[in-house]
């Protein structure tokens, strides 16, 4: 059992670990007490369950099913009962919902095939021979699920392009920035976060 900030949690060899970028996330996280906020990528639930603290509800989403039964553990541990764990990849599993703020700590290394584990460790951190295959994705349907004045808040890497992530959140009618940054071995991760232009 490890422990963050007085929340305990558990791990699964099957599920990405909380590591720099995860701990990146929790402290800049920018959540308001009325959101409802989706959480992409759960993982150990971690940031789903910090962002429960603060808001009315989380939905929380994973590809993984092993991060779900993790997920759940960790939720159950920390008397989490304001989020809902789905099951699906991105939007997938809340369709036409919308969120007032969108959490997501992409899948950002440029991977190719050899560097594969073969399992669904995979999801975690393959981000296609770019870096770009999973959060540009996400960064397509992302408007459709965001309520007027809704937010986003998303992890990645210097290896990713950071600049054409916050110009296609621009292009959405979003302000992103950096908001946080961390040097990492040979990258740096940043929190990207886009408001509406108008707040």
């Amino acid at each position: 059992m490890l422990e963050y900030k007085g929340i305990h949690y558990e791990t699964n060899p099957k599920v990405y670990e909380p590591a720099e970028d995860t701990f990146l996330f929790a402290e800049n996280l920018q959540i308001e007490r009325k959101d409802r906020v989706l959480e992409i990528g759960t993982g150990t639930g971690l940031i789903a369950i910090i962002a429960s603290k603060n808001c009315s509800t989380v939905i929380a989403t994973d590809v993984n099913p092993h991060a779900i039964d993790c997920a759940v553990k960790n939720l159950i541990a920390n008397k989490s009962y304001n989020v809902e764990l789905r099951k699906g990849n991105l939007f997938e599993p809340i369709k036409n919902e919308k969120f007032d703020l969108v959490l997501f700590n992409t899948p950002y290394l440029p991977t190719d095939e050899d560097e594969m584990v073969g399992d669904e460790l995979d999801t975690a951190w393959d981000g296609g021979s770019d870096g770009r295959k999973i959060i540009d994705q996400f960064l397509d349907d992302l408007k459709d699920h965001l309520t007027p004045n809704g937010r986003v808040q998303l992890v990645q890497s210097s290896l990713s392009d950071i600049d054409r992530t916050i110009k296609k959140l621009n292009e959405q009618g979003l302000n992103a920035s950096v908001t946080a940054r961390k040097k990492c071995f040979f990258e740096e991760i940043v929190v990207i976060t886009g408001i509406p232009k108008s707040a």
